[in-house]
């Protein structure tokens, strides 16, 4: 097993950017980063969230050595980018949003050349692990063009893990995958969490992230605009919806002014949602207040904003939207 996988830092955290900038050609104002400063924990599952061309890829291509920064530090597994380039290159692994998979080598055959490319000791090689680890082992002396979409995803799961990186980057990995295979890919990315591999995750899939992630950051025009837990996240936009079917689609006026005391109101026949600040008003008010009116409820339910609702609300804010 790689010596790197076995040493934490010292500070606990498996990434740490400072002050990092990124422009192209001599126009210092065509910024793809600008001051970036992030501090990802050892084992955990870490979103970089951002809509296109917000600066994710820029950001991964620095941590993995395939960009030069124009400025700043960044720290991987302790190791200095600057000081320490080969160190620090073999304490990530990339899984990439394309299926680069050779279509005329078996998934045997694909890890153990990449085993060899990483120097990995023959002794050490982890191919029947991974394989296992990834459910491929019956497909393993198969040639890669007969796998499946969701088999190939995993395959490169499992390559960029041959060389046992501490740090996993997963960019876009269910990027055109249907819903159950989304769901195995995500058990199959815990699994590894449970190892002990800190995953850093980009996925435009809000209900991914919410799923996976205990830690958030959100990028927008190459800054962070948003840095905490997931639980952190959610709860602070300070608004839960309740949703209420009724038993025919008018409403009286009164009711609607009774409702209006809750918060904002949006009626489509005979539905009714409900947004309201939970700090504000009380869930016994709430109760008080539909009990009070002439509503032939016939479903009601709760629910807290979503994470794609809080990505959008903080990205329009950036932006001047709101």
């Amino acid at each position: 097993m790689n010596e790197i996988y076995c040493i934490i830092p010292d500070n606990k955290f498996a990434l740490e950017i400072k002050n990092l900038n990124k422009f192209y050609g001599e126009n210092t104002k065509n910024i793809a980063l600008n001051n970036v400063s992030l501090n990802i924990p050892v084992g955990s599952i870490f979103g970089l969230l951002g809509p296109n061309g917000a600066g994710k890829s820029t950001l991964i291509n620095i941590i993995s050595g395939t960009v030069i920064k124009s400025s700043g530090k960044v720290i991987v597994w302790g190791y200095d980018i600057d000081k320490h380039r080969k160190q620090s290159k073999l304490a990530i692994g990339v899984v990439p949003q394309e299926l680069n998979v050779d279509a005329f080598f078996t998934p045997q055959e694909t890890l153990n050349l990449h085993s060899g490319m990483f120097s990995v000791p023959k002794k050490s090689w982890r191919t029947d692990e991974l394989l296992e680890l990834m459910d491929l082992s019956n497909k393993a002396k198969s040639y890669s063009r007969t796998l499946s979409g969701g088999m190939r995803r995993r395959l490169l799961v499992a390559k960029a893990m041959v060389h046992s990186p501490p740090i996993v980057i997963l960019d876009e990995p269910t990027a055109g995958v249907d819903v159950e295979l989304r769901q195995k890919l995500w058990k199959y990315f815990k699994k590894l969490n449970e190892q002990g591999v800190t995953i850093i995750l980009t996925t435009h899939y809000l209900e991914e992230a919410e799923n996976l992630c205990d830690h958030i950051a959100i990028i927008n025009k190459g800054q962070i605009i948003a840095n905490e837990t997931t639980n952190s996240l959610i709860t602070k936009s300070n608004k839960k919806i309740i949703n209420i079917t009724l038993n025919k689609n008018k409403i009286s006026t009164k009711d609607k002014n009774c409702l209006k005391n809750i918060g904002q109101m949006v009626i489509h026949k005979n539905k009714v949602q409900l947004h309201f600040n939970p700090n504000k008003i009380s869930t016994k008010k709430v109760i008080d207040t539909l009990y009070k009116s002439n509503l032939d409820i016939v479903d009601l339910s709760t629910k807290d904003v979503s994470l794609e609702e809080i990505f959008i609300n903080i990205t329009n804010e950036h932006n001047g939207k709101i």
